[in-house]
């Protein structure tokens, strides 16, 4: 008994596929290929972006603190609703 793969019958003994292997992991295998292309550039795209990012980061915090030191004097704050009992 080959190790690893049990007495399956998808398997040979020289571990390689069998045809009914082959043809039941068909219809799979463009999806498949679309779907491992799609999280590949994905992450390949993200790593490669990584200074963008960091860029971003920073100008949100150029940001963030600028509008902190604003005072915001002409905007009118209402009244706290009235509390029914």
């Amino acid at each position: 008994m080959p190790s690893g793969f049990g007495s399956s019958s998808y398997y040979n003994r020289q571990s390689r596929q069998s045809p009914a292997l082959i043809r039941a992991r068909k219809p799979y295998l463009v999806k498949n290929a679309v779907v491992g292309s799609a999280v590949a550039a994905f992450a390949l795209g993200v790593s490669q972006h990584g200074i963008l990012i960091w860029v971003i980061l920073w100008l949100d915090i150029y940001t963030i603190r600028a509008i902190g030191q604003d005072e915001f004097e002409d905007v009118k704050v209402p009244d706290a609703p009235a509390r029914s009992s």
